[in-house]
């Protein structure tokens, strides 16, 4: 399926962090709440319009890995696959 979003608008496919460390200790659910999420980005805007009109350009790109805010974007459901679809502004970091 092709996603095309409006504005500055992204979808990101969610990518499942382990709830092991490396040192093998098991996170429980409660710590892992307020940490940002990892996704790669599959889908991107063309960017926002400023006060003159012109197209601001998007600072991430699809194939992107990025981090996000966990409460920013929303979650949606598209043939039985997660999507997240959020702004560029909730993006915090891109991975390289």
């Amino acid at each position: 399926m092709n996603f095309k979003p409006l504005s500055d608008h992204l979808f990101i496919e969610p990518i499942e962090e382990s709830k092991t460390t490396k040192s093998g200790i098991v996170l429980p659910d409660t710590a892992e709440r307020e940490k940002p999420i990892k996704g790669k980005v599959i889908a991107v805007g063309e960017g926002k319009l400023n006060e003159k009109g012109e197209r601001n350009l998007m600072s991430v790109k699809v194939g992107d890995v990025v981090l996000f805010k966990k409460y920013g974007p929303d979650e949606i459901e598209i043939e039985g696959k997660k999507y997240l679809v959020g702004e560029e502004n909730d993006i915090l970091a891109i991975i390289q």
